[in-house]
């Protein structure tokens, strides 16, 4: 049926469409005078209308079996009955008796029932070519002309703002008698200083609309305006803001637009958030939600037995802008990541405190992978990064030496890997400066000489129009230090458009850049304006990203070939041309599940009465985990979005909702493998399989 008379239907007309196409389900439901009486017939009917093999009676069939069951949702830590089979035969018996809000659930369920998958043409690459041709990125001439008429624009109300502030004690002021052009030359002058963008940030909504020639709508400004006042964090630096366009022609910035400026939906909840990933919540002394005991509230965060996250006492608590569905915003919330830069500078407590936690990491026996990060890892000063460097490296070496004392098979892992987490790459580019690289540098010249292997900045660029020539540049800086690139992309509603993501993809490999994770946005509330289905992630895996997928033997060959990552711009370039690929599909299209790790290993087991999706996940088992998912076995997650809700939202966006027609058909998922290079190296002896820091036992009892 034609995706958009599909989801203007109202409830009579869909009930009409089952009783056409599925009479005999409409006249076995009116029958029943239970729902169990209903659930025995409709199974009769799923095994005599699909064969005993299909996908399309294992799934209804799984949808029967779980009717009636309490599940634990584990995002809202909520005990919640699946009651999909009775909801569908209430309306079947009596329509007049359902909400029009429940309209959804039977779109959904009618969809499942209707089996089109065989009916809709397979995705090829010519589709894909179409669709990656309709995002420009930031190197486009035509996106660079607006982009230039954006900075004229912002630098007079730069020259305004600066005026207004006075002299002060602001490095960023005018010489006493200067004409307008001399200030506009010294704008220009300070506009590749990433201290200026920072200090001139926008930090109120009326100053955004200004600035952006009167372009937003009152809805918008009235939803900026209750942030404001909640105290919602608001941060769009001078150069970011050159980024959108105002204009009523050219590029479409939906996707940079709907990072910086807030929903509805998110300033209501703001203040009452709860934290997805439920091992950031820590009690000194006791086991987070993944069962491990950390050293400090705020600093370390910990999922994974060889891996943890480092968030400093420095700038690195800040960012160069407010995501708006940061996986944070629940710190942000709390305050303990904000945006008072002055405020932000370590204290003389911090070296100690940071000696503390190195020496977690140097007494654990599995970790060995560090992820500095915050807020943003390139947001602490050269002289803080530094020591939080230098502060590794000693951990590692000293780590390397207590080794020496400990028989094989009772060792250590080592610290091989260490990445900085930022965004200011797409943020803020001009933080990539010569005292940055010269550091990085040197870190990684001694680091290597002690056994440490990876050294990867961890990116986030959310559109091909951030691939800016500034952004260009700051790569180019970062692999010419030997540190690779990874990216980590949010699947929001405008990212999740066809051909996008392969697109940013696309744009990224001629960069040197590789791919690392595509994430679902978590679903609470708060992020249901950007949400786009698991459903839509793996549709954009099996057909966008399967045009870019590597062999076995290809994927060894690559991750050979871009072990020095001087060149590896070089490297995929010609890697792309030799075996005829549009981008590397190195990246997992995963959720992070709270406490228990990032996952697309899925299956459909009901259907919320809004049409919201209840998928069971499994774990990723490709790598290690903490021993807490004996205990939490499968996790069960309530999409906070139906399917045509997304649809809807695409089509306001000016999608051609037909594009997505089989998205109904993604009912599970696979987890897929990782590429070669985000594996950990192999030691050259065995390590111990004890789990330090671990309190799993004191977390069930408690």
């Amino acid at each position: 049926m034609i995706q958009k008379k599909l989801l203007s239907l109202t409830l009579t007309e869909i009930h009409n469409l089952f009783q056409e196409n599925f009479q005999t389900i409409v006249s076995d439901a009116q029958q029943s005078t239970s729902v169990d009486q209903f659930k025995q017939k409709f199974t009769l009917w799923v095994k005599k209308n699909y064969s005993a093999e299909s996908d399309r009676q294992k799934q209804l069939l799984l949808l029967i079996d779980y009717d009636g069951e309490a599940i634990h949702e584990l995002s809202n830590d909520e005990i919640r009955t699946i009651r999909t089979l009775s909801i569908f035969w209430n309306f079947l018996k009596n329509p007049f008796s359902v909400k029009e809000s429940h309209l959804d659930f039977f779109i959904d369920f009618y969809q499942l029932l209707s089996n089109t998958q065989n009916s809709i043409p397979p995705y090829t690459k010519q589709n894909l070519q179409k669709h990656m041709e309709r995002w420009p990125n930031g190197l486009d001439t035509e996106v660079r002309a607006i982009r230039e008429q954006n900075k004229k624009r912002i630098i007079h109300h730069l020259i305004e703002k600066i005026e207004l502030r006075g002299s002060g004690s602001s490095r960023f002021k005018f010489q006493e008698g200067a004409t307008y052009q001399e200030k506009v030359e010294q704008i220009n002058s300070w506009w590749e200083d990433y201290r200026f963008h920072l200090a001139l940030a926008i930090r109120k909504p009326e100053e955004l609309n200004r600035w952006l020639n009167y372009s937003l709508s009152d809805e918008t400004l009235f939803v900026l305006k209750a942030a404001k006042e909640k105290e919602m964090p608001f941060f769009i630096t001078p150069y970011y803001l050159s980024l959108l366009n105002t204009e009523q022609q050219g590029y479409t910035d939906e996707a940079i637009r709907s990072y910086i400026l807030y929903s509805p939906q998110l300033v209501e909840s703001y203040g009452s958030i709860r934290a997805w990933e439920k091992e950031d919540l820590v009690e000194p002394g006791e086991p987070n939600a993944a069962g491990w005991i950390l050293p400090s509230r705020g600093n370390i965060h910990r999922r994974y037995p060889e891996v943890a996250i480092l968030i400093p006492d420095t700038m690195g608590r800040a960012c160069g802008g407010l995501c708006a569905s940061c996986q944070r915003m629940y710190d942000f919330q709390s305050k303990r990541l904000n945006f008072q830069l002055d405020k932000l500078r370590p204290k003389e407590s911090w070296n100690s405190k940071l000696d503390r936690l190195m020496k977690y990491f140097e007494e654990d026996s599995q970790l060995r992978d560090i992820l500095i990060t915050g807020g943003d890892a390139l947001m602490s000063r050269n002289k803080s990064l530094k020591e939080i460097l230098d502060a590794v490296y000693e951990t590692a070496k000293r780590k390397r030496d207590a080794n020496e004392n400990r028989k094989d098979g009772e060792k250590f892992a080592l610290i091989q890997r260490v990445r900085l987490g930022s965004r200011l790459l797409a943020y803020l580019p001009f933080r990539i400066n010569d005292d940055l690289i010269a550091l990085l540098k040197e870190f990684k010249e001694k680091a290597s000489a002690i056994g440490i292997k990876q050294f990867i900045i961890q990116t986030h660029f959310q559109s091909p129009l951030e691939v800016t020539p500034e952004a260009k540049r700051g790569i180019e800086q970062i692999l010419s230090a030997g540190w690779l690139i990874t990216n980590q992309l949010v699947f929001n509603v405008a990212a999740s458009r066809r051909g996008h993501t392969a697109q940013l993809r696309k744009t990224l490999n001629e960069m040197g850049v590789i791919t690392y994770y595509t994430f679902t946005v978590k679903g609470f509330e708060e992020n249901y304006a950007v949400f786009a289905p698991n459903s839509r992630s793996v549709q954009e895996s099996v057909e966008e990203k399967r045009l870019g997928h590597l062999t076995k033997e290809q994927g060894e060959e690559l991750y050979h070939l871009i072990q020095d990552a001087s060149n590896v711009k070089e490297v995929i370039s010609s890697f792309l041309t030799k075996y005829n690929l549009p981008f590397l599909a190195t990246d997992r299209n995963v959720l992070n599940l709270p406490a228990v790790g990032k996952s697309m290993t899925f299956k459909l087991v009901g259907i919320s009465s809004k049409g919201k999706r209840v998928l069971r996940f499994d774990h990723d088992e490709t790598r290690k985990h903490s021993p807490i998912i004996d205990e939490l076995g499968q996790v069960y997650i309530i999409e906070n979005k139906s399917i045509a809700s997304y649809l809807r939202e695409l089509d306001r966006m000016g999608e051609n909702v037909e594009d997505y027609a089989n998205i109904w058909n993604y009912v599970e998922g696979k987890t897929e493998p990782q590429f070669e290079i985000y594996k950990y190296p192999s030691f050259n002896f065995n390590t111990t399989d004890e789990l330090s820091n671990l309190g799993v036992t004191n977390y069930i009892e408690h």
